[in-house]
């Protein structure tokens, strides 16, 4: 299968989860990536995860979850030696992606003003927790600190448990999945080269669309509404035999075939349920009376029937339930690598979701040691081994 970002050379000097997570992205879709890591430590991630075994290894499970698939160098950007090594690599780059604070690149004196002297067609993309200007420009951004500015936590949970964190690194992801974008998109321009400002604060907001919209446009102000769907009724979580249903009856002909199916298509006749606005006021009324019958079955059996009647439904699921679901299992999500060094084990990693043709793209190499990829890379820029050596013996490298 031919990937469309074959050919191209990204340079990945981001660390722990948005950056990288941009850069998977990238690598699963055909280009070379080299994560170029600060010798002697490399990636944060490399110390993070569940398994303090593989954290004193350097091989964190947090840094397997996205970097299958790049390879690794090591450089020392404080060294002059290090720097002058790093900016011949440069030259033969497509793309550099990075997310250190904003003036950090420019203080090792390898930002974008010198980096574009020596290839004036890179796109150099800076992924930061606010962007590279405005008051909050300094500020340290985790994706913790960003799901609290940007409002998210806000409307996250139920009047009782908000502000609540969403459950996983959503301000990360959505920043790097942001920066993949962008830099595809640069990739596109003739001629290319340009710098690419990605704020994970603004990332966020721009997925809260229909959030801001409400507020900006007709004056309601956002606000947490657990498992409640606020634009229809019936639509939101119920609770069913063994576990919570999702239904979203948002038509009215799904509201009657779900009353039907039911068995208490007489709701239909009550004032304070005729139209849809009325079934929003009174949603936690009518969302009790459903859930009497709802009880009396699994959540499972009552999705299956539904959904074959039109009423769209879903059982709420584990994370590992959900993995081994078929359409998961069998579409090529997972990504296993057999006996992985550094790891001395299997592991399974994601992929990206996208499919190319009707296969999903697969990287062929797991997570790579620090430094794995020194001599193929440096020796490939023309240094020799005794250089090599050399550069490794005075802390260039």
């Amino acid at each position: 299968m031919s990937k469309p970002l074959e050919g191209i050379r990204v340079l990945d000097l981001t660390n722990v989860l948005a950056g990288p997570f941009c850069c998977h992205h990238l690598a699963h879709l055909g280009a070379e990536v080299i994560k170029v890591e600060a010798a002697g430590r490399g990636d944060l991630a490399r110390k993070l995860g569940a398994d303090p075994e593989l954290n004193d290894k350097g091989m964190g499970v947090s840094f397997l979850a996205q970097n299958a698939g790049k390879k690794s160098v090591t450089v020392n950007l404080k060294h002059a030696k290090g720097k002058a090594l790093f900016l011949k690599l440069v030259k033969t780059a497509d793309v550099l992606v990075e997310n250190f604070r904003p003036g950090v690149m420019d203080r090792l004196g390898v930002g974008y003003d010198t980096l574009k002297q020596e290839n004036q067609q890179l796109i150099y993309c800076a992924i930061s927790g606010f962007g590279q200007d405005g008051p909050w420009v300094h500020r340290p951004a985790y994706d913790q600190i960003i799901q609290g500015a940007s409002g998210v936590m806000s409307i996250t949970g139920d009047s009782e448990s908000a502000p609540l964190r969403v459950g996983y690194p959503v301000a990360d992801t959505v920043g790097g999945i942001t920066a993949a974008f962008a830099v595809a998109s640069a990739l596109n321009a003739k001629p290319r080269g340009c710098f690419l400002d990605v704020s994970m604060l603004e990332s966020v907001l721009a997925t809260m669309g229909w959030v801001v919209s409400n507020y900006l446009n007709a004056g309601v102000e956002p606000a947490a509404n657990g498992n409640e769907n606020i634009t229809s009724a019936p639509s939101g979580a119920f609770e069913a035999g063994h576990g919570l249903l999702n239904i979203a009856a948002n038509k009215d002909e799904q509201w009657v075939l779900l009353t039907d199916h039911l068995g208490l298509s007489a709701l239909r006749d009550r004032p304070e349920y005729a139209t849809r606005e009325d079934r929003k006021r009174n949603r936690l009324a009518l969302k009790a009376e459903l859930e009497i019958v709802l009880k009396t079955r699994p959540a499972r059996d009552w999705a299956k029937e539904l959904n074959r009647l039109g009423v769209p439904s879903g059982a709420v699921l584990t994370v590992p339930e959900v993995l081994e679901m078929p359409q998961v299992a069998d579409r090529g999500f997972l990504n296993t690598f057999q006996d992985v060094p550094g790891v001395g084990r299997d592991i399974s990693v994601t992929t990206t979701g996208i499919k190319l043709d009707g296969e999903a793209p697969r990287v062929d190499d797991p997570p790579p040691l620090l430094g794995e990829h020194n001599e193929e890379i440096w020796t490939g820029l023309g240094v020799s081994e005794a250089e090599l050596a050399e550069l490794q013996s005075d802390g260039a490298l």
